[in-house]
């Protein structure tokens, strides 16, 4: 060989051992915590024994091959210096590329969380945005921390030493094939299995694998459901059946109510109209207590059917949700899914016993439950309410509230005036205790033409009222007041004043009593007139006699002459 093609074969091995070339050797010699390569070249290369774990060293045998990474040719003693370490990462990095530009999974171990996303180790330390981390935003990230998870790179830059790395795509791709395999033999009416993925107030959103199906409200229970989550929790494994799958929109409408019969089915049959029936309460409003009967069959008793003896303002006076309480069917349509309950039913009607107990002018006794502008209502013992109207209170005194006459919790006695069943009311009186004086006292006691004498007690446009004694007012009405025009009533009245005055009618239906100043007056004038006639005749006799008198006594004084 001559010298020019020996220069060109020594210049061509020369070349395969460049400074930062990977090359593979075979282990010569370890010793002194260094292991001794031979490449090929015309020196032995050394590898620094802490690149090495203690246990690799241990492992490593003279004869084995290592892959190596040429640092220095020659260093100031003429040794040829590699490196296994920068050999290992050059290979993790040309495995990194590979992996990219085949678009192959690899395996990433998340390090620890850092300012928007998580830093993962794969082989090198790669970055993981928060936006490739799952299809939906992950609230708890630090409990990912050591978790491995299969990643794809999206980006790669081995000069920088830049990787991206991304979870989502993964997931994107499964659920885009799981969701053409859904879809590919989805049916209607099929039963399915699904994960509750997201729950809102009109129902929940099922995960079928890879797309997901509406479970409204509506069609999770037979029964009535307030909420959605009063059923299902985000997570749960669910069985539910496809009820509707529109093709064109992508939209599944799922059920779960209907895997079973529709209990509405049986019920006329199973619970006719007088049935005793047992059930949970389930739910309380305003006007009423929901009561299951069995699932999905739930019957209202309304608040006027909870008790015979007492006015219920709130079924929760009476019942709590969960309360087990008995009542009788009063009315069913299946059609509309309504049942109306009673539970006063299932108990004997007061009703009964007092309209038996009490008939009307049974003299009782109870106590002032409460008081109301228009009268007040008592007690009786068998939890019976009767009401005292204000207009039975007195036989003869404007009543304007109860309370001038009651307090609350005061014993009353009170006779019954009308027991209406139908209506539940039991109407009572108090002035009927005694007799109406305008019945006996008060006609005799105030005749027409007598004169009284009482104290102004109101002044009204017609008249004036005038307080005769407690309870008993007469009427001097504008037209017997004896006023000259343009005088007024304010003018001549004032309340308290006493006055007198003539009696001119006295009206038992009406109760009235009318009074006249007028007559009075003219009563009085006549009176006087009277007694000036009567002086005036007296006067005119005396005269007539003394004259006589006097004409005899001449008479008498001539015949002597």
């Amino acid at each position: 060989m001559d010298r020019n093609a020996l220069a060109a074969l020594y210049e061509e091995t020369f070349r395969n051992f460049e400074e930062g070339t990977i090359i593979e050797g075979q282990i010569v010699a370890i010793n002194h915590g260094r292991v001794v390569v031979d490449i090929g070249y015309k020196s032995e290369g050394i590898i620094p024994g802490d690149q090495f774990s203690s246990e690799e060293l241990q492992a490593l045998k003279v004869g084995d091959r290592l892959v190596v990474y040429i640092e220095e040719r020659e260093n100031e003693d003429g040794n040829l210096i590699l490196s296994k370490e920068k050999a290992d990462k050059m290979k993790v990095w040309e495995d990194l590329e590979k992996a990219f530009n085949e678009e192959r999974i690899v395996d990433g171990k998340i390090l620890t969380r850092i300012k928007g996303g998580m830093m993962v180790d794969i082989g090198v330390k790669a970055f993981l945005p928060g936006s490739q981390i799952d299809l939906h935003p992950i609230r708890d990230l630090d409990g990912l921390v050591g978790k491995t998870f299969p990643l794809k790179i999206i980006k790669i830059n081995h000069r920088r030493g830049n990787v991206v790395v991304s979870r989502r795509v993964l997931l994107e791709e499964s659920r885009d094939k799981k969701r053409h395999t859904t879809l590919s033999n989805l049916k209607e009416g099929q039963l399915v299995p699904g994960i509750v993925k997201n729950i809102t107030e009109y129902g929940a959103f099922i995960d079928l694998g890879g797309i997901d199906g509406l479970l409204h409200i509506t069609d999770m229970s037979w029964g009535r459901v307030g909420h959605p989550s009063e059923m299902f929790s985000v997570g749960d494994r669910v069985e539910v059946m496809v009820l509707k799958y529109d093709r064109e929109t992508g939209r599944i409408s799922l059920g779960v109510k209907q895997k079973g019969s529709d209990p509405w089915a049986s019920v006329a049959a199973k619970y006719p109209i007088g049935t005793r029936v047992k059930g949970k309460v389930v739910s309380l409003t305003d006007y009423g207590a929901f009561i299951e009967l069995e699932p999905g069959v739930e019957g209202l008793v309304h608040v006027s059917e909870m008790s015979w003896s007492h006015e219920v303002r709130h079924p929760s006076r009476l019942v709590s949700v969960g309360d087990q309480v008995e009542a009788a069917v009063l009315n069913i349509e299946p059609g509309n899914r309504k049942i109306s309950l009673g539970m006063k039913q299932t108990a004997p009607n007061p009703w009964d016993m007092v309209e038996a107990k009490y008939p009307a002018g049974t003299r009782i006794q109870g106590k002032v439950k409460s008081l109301t502008d228009f009268g007040a209502f008592i007690g009786l013992d068998e939890g019976i309410d009767g009401l005292i109207h204000i207009s039975d209170m007195s036989w003869t005194k404007h009543i304007k509230h109860p309370s001038e006459l009651f307090k609350k919790a005061q014993d009353v006695e009170a006779v019954v005036l009308r027991i209406d069943k139908e209506k539940e009311r039991l109407s009572l009186g108090y002035k009927q205790l005694s007799r109406d004086p305008w019945d006996v006292d008060i006609p005799d006691r105030y005749r027409v033409g007598a004169s009284v004498t009482g104290k102004v007690s109101k002044l009204a446009d017609f008249g004036v009222f005038v307080e005769l004694e407690s309870g008993v007012d007469g009427l001097l009405h504008i037209s017997e007041a004896g006023l000259q025009p343009p005088a007024r009533l304010e003018e001549k009245f004032k309340p308290q004043d006493e006055i007198t005055a003539k009696i001119i009618k006295v009206d038992r239906e009406e109760r009235k009593i009318a009074l006249s100043l007028r007559e009075l007056q003219s009563d009085t004038d006549r009176t006087h007139m009277d007694e000036y006639h009567a002086t005036q005749g007296a006067v005119d006799q005396s005269l007539g006699r003394a004259a006589k008198k006097s004409k005899k006594r001449n008479d008498n004084e001539g015949d002597e002459g």
